[in-house]
């Protein structure tokens, strides 16, 4: 994917572009602008990342001349502004999403593949009411907000949505974890339960129930 990245901010550009070539994407650096317009007249592009706030002219503005040139190629706003209005407007003009500053890279990455990642990537995501797990990169999504936690809860919170409304066994929970006990097993079941608001149930004798 040939990514067009407008940012006025130097030393975030260069590190949202560095962050974005290790996840294996092709990406141009502008910081006004007019560098905008002559990078989209000189290549093309699959996604613009544009900034609201650059100097001069903002992003939105840039979008409504592409647009005139007939350019559709979509975008996801990146923005210290959440007013209404402004998220209004952005998506009026063919945005198809917009990310709040500041943010972790990780959850640009995630937007950035949810949109546009193939069907079979997508699948990959196992979710929960508000919660999505991404097993690739072992992170929680909480109401589209990454988070990441150790490996061995990770596996079991993995293990208990996989298997919701059924009884998981003591024995395959334990399997997960470096040092297995009874009691480190229930201290990481509450840790899940606390941190997540999740309603797991212990089962006496057989096992966990998430509900």
């Amino acid at each position: 994917m040939k990514i067009l990245l407008v940012e006025d901010d130097k030393l975030l550009a260069q590190s949202l572009k560095d962050f974005l070539e290790l996840e294996g994407f092709d990406v141009d650096i502008g910081y006004s602008a007019q560098d905008a317009l002559d990078l989209t007249f000189e290549r093309n592009y699959n996604l613009y990342l544009f900034d609201i706030n650059l100097s001069g002219e903002n992003g939105l503005e840039i979008i409504k001349e592409l647009k005139e040139a007939e350019d559709n190629t979509p975008v996801i706003f990146i923005t210290a502004l959440t007013t209404l209005d402004t998220i209004s407007e952005a998506f009026q003009l063919g945005a198809v999403d917009y990310i709040k500053k500041p943010f972790h890279p990780q959850e640009l990455i995630i937007r950035i593949k949810s949109k546009f990642a193939p069907n079979e990537q997508k699948s990959e995501h196992i979710t929960y009411n508000n919660i999505v797990l991404d097993p690739k990169n072992s992170l929680v999504i909480v109401d589209g907000h990454p988070e990441t936690i150790g490996e061995v809860q990770f596996k079991i919170l993995k293990t208990l949505i996989e298997n919701k409304s059924k009884i998981v066994t003591k024995e395959q929970l334990l399997t997960h974890m470096n040092n297995p006990s009874d009691v480190a097993l229930r201290v990481t079941i509450n840790k899940l339960k606390n941190r997540y608001d999740l309603p797991i149930r212990n089962i006496r004798s057989k096992g966990y129930i998430l509900e």
